[in-house]
């Protein structure tokens, strides 16, 4: 909450979706907290860890999916938990699949808060990940998505085209996660160092 909200500095999906299920829960709905593997750019059957959470919210003792933290592709709608039928939100069409004993990107067991600790702690430490090598952020906005890799921005128009650019400076760069992305930046120099290394790498 305090990185979240108060410090408006952003975060990843154990973050987001951690602090989402418990205003839900204070606002009195059922929350089940459950895991996914990220299969997005792979093949279905790809064999990755569940290093991604997400929660099923009961709502007139329907179940419902709701994801705030996937990125530029994090579903801007609750989906119901029906398989097969294509459900709209307010940007992209999604439908759920079922695969075994899964759903398509869906794990279906409950994910207790000590089940994360070691996916938390992969994802934001280990020398792989793309949460420490790079810079990643992403946000809806009405009509289209923003997503910044490093320092390549992409604007994707819904039924349109996409327009990219390519950040040059430290200067754009923090200009464009703060006007953009609407995040709190610290004045800090480590952060500036860490943003000119990536338009150095990217030159």
């Amino acid at each position: 909450q305090h990185k979240l909200v108060r410090n408006g500095r952003g975060g990843y999906c154990f973050e987001q979706n951690t602090l989402f299920s418990h205003v839900l829960q204070a606002l009195g709905f059922p929350v089940t907290r459950l895991a996914a593997r990220v299969v997005w750019g792979r093949p279905a059957d790809a064999q990755s860890p569940r290093s991604h959470m997400l929660l099923c919210i009961t709502i007139d003792e329907q179940p419902y999916l709701a994801d705030v933290g996937f990125g530029g592709n994090t579903p801007t709608g609750v989906l119901r938990l029906e398989t097969d039928i294509v459900q709209e939100t307010s940007h992209e069409p999604f439908r759920l699949v079922r695969m075994g004993k899964e759903y398509l990107l869906q794990a279906e067991q409950e994910q207790l808060p000590a089940d994360y600790e070691v996916s938390n702690w992969y994802v934001a430490t280990h020398p792989h990940s793309h949460f420490v090598t790079g810079l990643s952020v992403a946000r809806p906005g009405e009509g289209r998505r923003y997503t910044l890799h490093n320092t390549e921005l992409a604007i994707h128009h819904l039924g349109g085209e996409t327009e990219r650019h390519v950040l040059t400076s430290v200067g754009e760069l923090r200009a464009t996660l703060t006007e953009t992305f609407r995040l709190t930046l610290p004045e800090e120099p480590a952060l500036d160092l860490a943003l000119q290394r990536l338009v150095e790498q990217a030159g």
